[in-house]
């Protein structure tokens, strides 16, 4: 979501007539966008923040732009006394504070109306930025701001805001604009992302949606995330499994093996229902691919909740496991109410262990790719010059090649699976 806000904003300055200069010491504006979802995001973007006093020191006409969760919607004052030196805070997914405070610096205040209709942050008009024109194979758009669901861990409420969806006809709109300037995949994007249209009688589901983005003439791949089990229903199953455009992988997290501990981290199901949800995916999608999120070492977890979640993880065979240690943030519920009562030696040690099942898990899953022949598109080029793909089920594969494969979709042969990513060769 914070690439998504940073493509906009960049995008944004690009028509006030800024251009990307690659380097903060020859910037005059620099936009520091902030995630805060753990304690080590927000410190890494404190320390980032301070390495940039010096700039400003040298430089006073230097304009620095802290934006996203670290400001959210009510923290600028508490930032201001913080970071003295920073010039404009702007809430996430919102560029209009940065835009007021240059028009004003450049005397043309006189534009703000005009200007903040035409760099809406939202609205369907979406310009790639130039470091991006002619080489952006896939986006993100966002469809869901804010969230109103309220884990007890979960600190984005606090920050973003209350769930908002986008107007459908400015998704479409955004998503045409990408389809004429060369990106071929989309993702939606959404705090609870199959919570969309939920808060509007007047908008389409999720499943809609995706229905109607289906007939953008160029978008040739439409993903989602991250959904919540909670709202996963048979009709976006059922768009994913008869809507070609709708690739077969579906994030849907479990965060906790057991139930007392779904309970305190307030997600709204239990085990059983998880596992019956993975099997309905299965059915009605065949071939699709499932990941999940897991925080070990929530307060009050015990050896034996634990070993809950690590028979889950053994039992259904995901994808994706996106593993995290429990941390505490400041102003969520469990950092109010719930001792962190689990040693971080411990955390780490749930951490290895479910890492390495995951590992073997899906190291047999790759190798069912093995000679197979599947549809690749390639995104760019790696570091070490092998051109670089996704398959439907957002499987990274590798191929060497000598031609331009950027933003083809083409069939290629596995010819090496390991567990992270797999080596292919285009097929004849």
């Amino acid at each position: 979501m914070n690439v998504a806000d940073s493509m906009r904003v960049a995008s944004a300055l690009e028509k006030m007539g800024y251009h990307d200069t690659g380097k903060a010491n020859d910037a005059d504006v620099i936009i520091l966008n902030t995630c805060v979802v753990r304690q080590s995001a927000e410190d890494k973007a404190v320390g980032r923040l301070s390495s940039l006093r010096p700039l400003k020191d040298e430089n006073p006409n230097l304009i620095i732009n802290l934006m996203g969760c670290m400001v959210g919607i009510k923290n600028t004052d508490v930032l201001q006394k913080r970071f003295p030196y920073v010039d404009v805070f702007s809430p996430p997914s919102d560029p209009e504070p940065l835009v007021k405070h240059l028009l004003e610096k450049e005397g043309r205040l006189h534009e703000l109306d005009e200007t903040l209709t035409r760099f809406a942050i939202m609205d369907g008009d979406l310009v790639l930025p130039d470091a991006v024109q002619d080489n952006l194979v896939s986006s993100f758009v966002s469809v869901v701001l804010g969230c109103s669901h309220a884990c007890t861990y979960c600190i984005i409420p606090y920050r973003r805001g209350v769930e908002k969806s986008r107007p459908p006809q400015d998704i479409m709109q955004e998503a045409q604009s990408l389809a004429r300037q060369g990106v071929k995949e989309i993702t939606l994007l959404g705090q609870i992302v199959d919570r969309y249209g939920k808060d509007d009688p007047d908008y389409p589901t999720l499943g809609g949606l995706i229905r109607r983005l289906h007939t953008v003439e160029g978008i040739e791949r439409i993903r989602f995330l991250t959904s919540h089990p909670n709202y996963m229903t048979t009709e976006l199953l059922d768009t994913v499994a008869n809507y070609p455009k709708a690739m077969p992988h579906i994030e849907v997290p479990i965060q906790a093996g057991n139930d007392q501990v779904l309970e305190n981290m307030r997600r709204g199901y239990t085990n059983t229902q998880y596992r019956e949800l993975v099997a309905q995916i299965r059915e009605r999608i065949p071939g699709v691919s499932i990941a999940t999120d897991i925080i070990v070492g929530f307060p009050g977890e015990t050896e034996t909740q634990y070993q809950d979640t690590y028979d889950l993880l053994a039992d259904l065979k995901l994808d994706v496991a996106h593993l995290a240690r429990y941390s505490p943030r400041e102003g969520t519920v469990s950092a109010r109410r719930m001792p962190d009562d689990v040693p971080d030696e411990e955390k780490w040690r749930r951490f290895r262990a479910l890492e390495e099942l995951q590992t073997e898990i899906v190291t047999q899953i790759h190798a069912g790719y093995l000679d197979k022949t599947i549809p690749v598109l390639f995104e760019g080029k790696s570091k070490k010059g092998r051109w670089r793909g996704r398959t439907e089920t957002n499987k990274l594969v590798f191929v060497e090649s000598d031609q331009d494969l950027l933003g083809k979709l083409l069939p290629v042969q596995v010819y090496w699976t390991g567990p992270w990513t797999m080596l292919a060769k285009i097929s004849a």
